[in-house]
């Protein structure tokens, strides 16, 4: 069983009056470069947790964005069940569900009801799935609003790595027969205060947000007038969105196929030099699994995700994050994101699921990752 220790790091958000604290799951492949095997291992001891229990239920599982959108992805490839994942992205052409994540940085959440509208009727229960559970509201807030909208028949069930939810939040729970599932149960309430006391002193980079050019010849780094460039691919093959409704065998299978193409598209014979598979913001599961696909055939292999959340950073050994590179969103030119612990690699591959074949996002990532690394950077965009 993973410990505590493992897992748990405690950080400062930034400008967050509501919670000052984050808890920064140091196995969860989001803001700590980590190998995708333990990341994989943390789910497996959730998705045991989970199936046991709804063996005879049809199932729909909720990731949450962003952080828990690769938990829930990985839940329902594991178990084959429907799936899909709240976003804040727009979707064209689709009514949603709107709730709100009250002490987050970005509050709205949304899950496509014309979706859950086609299946609401086949399945028996709905299991949320979280990477961090505190007090359980922002769960109760999207279940009392599918309660409106399709009445009582379906049941409802929550899945967390971390649960910090009180004795009267797990008696409410229970009294709303609602079963609440998790890897490790915490205390939360020294948080706050451990947070205050960290010196928030890290590496602070602003990333520049102009031009980057790509080449997708064999020799792309530094082209002849002295630019760096970068690999540009871009692959649509049986590309799956889980914003919308997905099944997890299908989902899993899209997956298979998009690191199928990536071995066509990209050299990945590293064996014994390190490689960074890198997500975007609600885009991690996909990532996850190309690291631990590379991470199988004998690479040495780290992946993590840019993400909305602000973090203050700090050179103190024991905080969980030490430097910050500020980014334009490779989704939004005008939202900014960020990336934690950034160092030297053999290789980066990006993978990402953004429109945009070229954005001031796409060009501050590059400049944030050319820090670091010079030469082999693959941007891998599957639409």
């Amino acid at each position: 069983m993973i410990s505590e220790e493992q897992i748990v790091g405690v950080a400062k958000r930034e400008n967050n009056k509501k919670r000052n604290y984050l808890i920064v799951n140091r196995l969860q492949g989001k803001h700590v470069p980590v190998s995708p095997k333990l990341t994989f291992q943390m789910f497996e001891q959730l998705k045991n947790k989970v199936e046991v229990c709804y063996k005879d239920e049809q199932l729909l599982l909720v990731g949450f964005a962003e952080t828990a959108t690769a938990i829930g992805a990985y839940l329902a490839t594991r178990m084959d069940t429907l799936y899909m994942q709240t976003t804040r992205e727009k979707i064209a052409g689709v009514e949603y569900l709107y709730f709100s994540e009250e002490h987050s940085h970005a509050t709205e959440q949304k899950l496509v009801k014309d979706d859950l509208d086609k299946i609401i009727d086949g399945i028996d229960r709905i299991v949320f799935v979280e990477d961090e559970v505190t007090t359980g509201k922002t769960i109760l807030n999207i279940i009392n609003i599918i309660k409106r909208q399709y009445g009582d028949k379906i049941h409802f069930s929550v899945a967390s790595i971390i649960n910090g939810m009180n004795q009267e939040a797990f008696d409410n729970y229970k009294n709303l027969d609602i079963p609440v599932h998790f890897i490790l149960r915490q205390n939360n309430e020294a948080y706050s205060e451990v947070a205050e006391k960290y010196r928030g002193d890290g590496h602070y980079v602003m990333c520049d947000t102009s031009y980057v050019y790509y080449d997708n010849s064999d020799s792309a780094d530094v082209d002849d007038s002295g630019h760096f460039s970068y690999r540009h691919h871009c692959v649509s093959r049986d590309y799956q969105n889980p914003r919308r409704l997905v099944r997890g065998a299908e989902y899993l299978m899209s997956c298979e196929s998009l690191f199928n193409s990536i071995k066509q598209e990209v050299d990945i014979n590293c064996t014994g030099k390190e490689i960074l598979v890198l997500g975007t913001e609600e885009l991690m599961f996909p990532a996850i699994f190309i690291a631990s696909k590379l991470e199988k055939a004998g690479n040495i292999v780290y992946t993590h995700s840019t993400t909305r959340s602000p973090i203050e950073v700090s050179t103190e050994e024991e905080y969980p994050l030490h430097n910050r590179f500020e980014l334009r969103s490779v989704y939004d030119d005008g939202r900014v994101t960020f990336i934690y612990d950034l160092k030297k690699y053999d290789k980066v591959i990006i993978i990402t699921d953004s429109e945009q074949s070229e954005s001031k996002g796409i060009n501050s990532l590059i400049n944030a990752l050319r820090t670091e690394n010079n030469d082999n950077i693959e941007l891998i965009r599957w639409l």
